[in-house]
C-alpha cells in the first residue's frame, strides 16, 4: 500500500462557549483571581476551542496544537498583536512599539534589524561573558549560604545583569533595587489593564496610576540615558545597542527614531531578562521538589566539569541539565500564553472567527495536552533523552512558533543550562517554604516568591572565572 504523502487533514473543532458568565462582566469575577486555574480548569471541562467574556471583551482559548499552529504559523498574516497605539493596553502600556508588540512593516523592519545579534556563533562567544557574571553574582551568596533567600529575586537580578552587559555592554547593578521595583509595578499594571476591562485610564490621578507614571519616568530616563552615554563615548560596541543605533532603513537611508530606540532597548531588556529568569527559578523549584532528578543533576555536573566554571563547549556534554531545562519550560512555560487579534474574518479548524476576534493560544495547556504527552503533569527529564517527540511540533512552544517567534530563543537556550549548570555545581538548593503557587503576571511567577537555601555542595576546583 502506498501512504499518501499529504499531511494529515487538520481535524474540526467545536467551540464551546464557558458557562457561568454573569451579565456585563462575563467571567471576569472568576478570571482575576485565579487566570492560570481557571483556563485550565475550562480546558479540561470543555475542550480544546473555548470562548469566554472578560467584561465587555470576547476572547477564544485554543489549547491544541493544530489551532496553535494555524493561529501562529499558517495564517500568521491574518493574526496581528493586539496593539493600539491610540489606545494601548498590556505590555505596550510598558515597552510601546517594541518587537514584543509591533505588527506589520513595523515589526517586520525592526525584526531584520535585530535578528542578527542573537545569531548562534555570537551568542557562543557570550557564554563566557554568561559565566563571568554569574560567577561575580554567587560571591555575594556566600554571606547567605544556609538563610533562605528569594531565589526568584536572584535569578531576576542576575539575568538582567547578564542582558545588560552582553546586549548593552553596561552594568545596572548600581540600580538594581529601583529597576526591580519598577518592574515589578509596570508588569503587574501591563498585566491588569489587559485582564481587568474595567481598568481605569492613566488621565485618572489615583494613587496606582501616579506610581506606573514615576516607575516608567525612571525607566525612560535609564533608556534615554542608556542612548545617550553611547552616543557621547563615541566608542563602537559590537552588541545590540550599537545595532540599533547604526540601523539604516534599506530605502530611505534613515536611522531608527529615539523613540523606536527606546521601545526596543526597554523590549530587549525586559523580556531578555524576565523570561529566562523565570524559567530559571521554576527549574530550582522542580529540582528541589525531585530529588533523584536533582541527584542525577549534580552527578552529570560533577562528572563533566569537575568543579571548573562551565563553558559553552560543556553544554554538548550536559545532556542531562539541558533536559531539566527543556522539562520546566515544558511545565513552566515563562509565557503561559500567547494573544492574538484576527484582522480580517478568518475560520481554524472549524471555527469561524470574526475580524476584531481576540484569541488566547494556551501554551500551559499545549504543553499538557494528554494527547501529546505520556504522563503531562509528572517533571520528568528522561522523555527528552529517549529520541521520542510529540507528534506534533507545536505541542511544545516554550518560545513561540512562526514568525513572531521569540527572537532570543537561542539566547536563552544558552544562558538557562549554563547557568544552571554554573549555580548547581555549587550549591544545593532547598526549598525553604510550604507551598508555592504559580501566578500569571505576563510570566509565570511563584504568587510570594520561592524561598530556598543554598547548601554549598563542595568546594569548586578550578572555578576561576574567565
Amino acid at each position: 500500500m502506498i501512504r499518501s504523502l499529504m499531511p494529515d487533514p487538520m481535524p474540526s473543532f467545536t467551540l464551546v462557549d464557558v458557562p457561568g458568565a454573569v451579565p456585563l462582566l462575563g467571567h471576569l469575577r472568576t478570571f482575576k483571581t485565579r487566570p492560570l486555574d481557571l483556563l485550565s480548569t475550562w480546558w479540561h471541562q470543555h475542550g480544546d476551542a473555548l470562548r469566554f467574556r472578560l467584561g465587555p471583551k470576547t476572547l477564544h482559548l485554543f489549547s491544541h496544537p493544530d489551532l496553535a499552529e494555524d493561529v501562529l504559523v499558517t495564517q500568521s498574516e491574518r493574526f496581528a498583536k493586539v496593539y493600539d497605539p491610540r489606545r494601548p493596553s498590556g505590555l505596550a502600556l510598558v515597552v510601546g512599539n517594541g518587537l514584543v508588540t509591533a505588527s506589520g512593516d513595523v515589526w517586520k523592519r525592526h525584526r531584520r534589524i535585530i535578528q542578527p545579534i542573537f545569531h548562534r556563533a555570537r551568542i557562543a562567544t557570550m557564554a563566557d561573558r554568561m559565566a563571568q557574571i554569574g560567577e561575580q553574582r554567587m560571591a555575594g551568596w556566600a554571606a547567605d549560604e544556609g538563610q533562605p533567600i528569594d531565589i526568584a529575586d536572584e535569578m531576576r537580578q542576575l539575568t538582567l545583569e547578564v542582558i545588560s552587559q552582553t546586549m548593552f555592554s553596561s552594568s545596572m547593578a548600581q540600580h538594581i533595587d529601583r529597576i526591580r521595583h519598577a518592574l515589578q509595578v509596570s508588569v503587574k499594571y501591563a498585566f491588569d489593564s489587559f485582564s481587568h476591562p474595567l481598568f481605569l485610564p492613566q488621565w485618572v490621578p489615583t494613587a496606582r496610576n501616579r506610581e506606573f507614571r514615576s516607575v516608567m519616568q525612571f525607566m525612560d530616563e535609564l533608556m534615554y540615558g542608556l542612548l545617550a552615554s553611547r552616543r557621547r563615548s563615541g566608542t563602537t560596541h559590537d552588541d545590540l545597542l550599537g545595532v540599533l543605533l547604526h540601523a539604516r532603513d534599506d530605502v530611505t537611508g534613515e536611522g531608527l527614531t529615539d523613540q523606536e530606540l527606546r521601545d526596543e532597548t526597554l523590549t530587549i531588556f525586559i523580556a531578555g531578562h524576565e523570561t529566562t529568569a523565570t524559567a530559571l527559578y521554576w527549574t530550582w523549584y522542580l529540582l528541589a521538589t525531585h530529588p533523584e532528578t536533582k541527584a542525577r543533576f549534580h552527578e552529570e555536573l560533577d562528572r563533566v566539569l569537575q568543579g571548573r566554571t562551565p563553558t559553552y563547549e560543556d553544554l554538548d556534554h550536559l545532556p542531562y541539565t539541558r533536559a531539566v531545562f527543556d522539562e520546566s519550560l515544558r511545565l513552566y512555560p515563562p509565557a503561559p500564553a500567547v494573544q492574538r487579534k484576527a484582522v480580517t474574518h478568518t475560520t481554524v479548524g472549524g471555527v469561524s472567527l470574526p475580524a476584531g476576534a481576540l484569541v488566547l493560544v494556551s501554551i500551559y495547556n499545549l504543553h499538557r495536552h494528554p494527547q501529546f504527552w505520556p504522563n503531562p503533569d509528572r517533571f520528568l527529564p528522561e522523555r527528552w533523552l529517549s529520541g521520542e517527540r510529540p507528534r506534533s511540533r507545536y505541542a511544545y512552544l516554550p518560545f513561540g512558533a512562526g514568525p513572531r517567534a521569540c527572537v532570543g530563543s537561542h539566547f536563552a537556550s544558552v544562558e538557562g543550562p549554563l547557568l544552571l549548570a554554573l549555580i548547581g555545581r555549587r550549591y544545593d538548593l532547598q526549598l525553604a517554604q510550604e507551598t508555592v503557587e504559580p501566578q500569571v503576571m505576563v510570566t509565570l511567577h511563584p504568587k510570594d516568591g520561592l524561598r530556598m537555601a543554598l547548601r554549598t555542595r563542595h568546594a569548586p576546583v578550578g572555578s576561576t572565572a574567565r
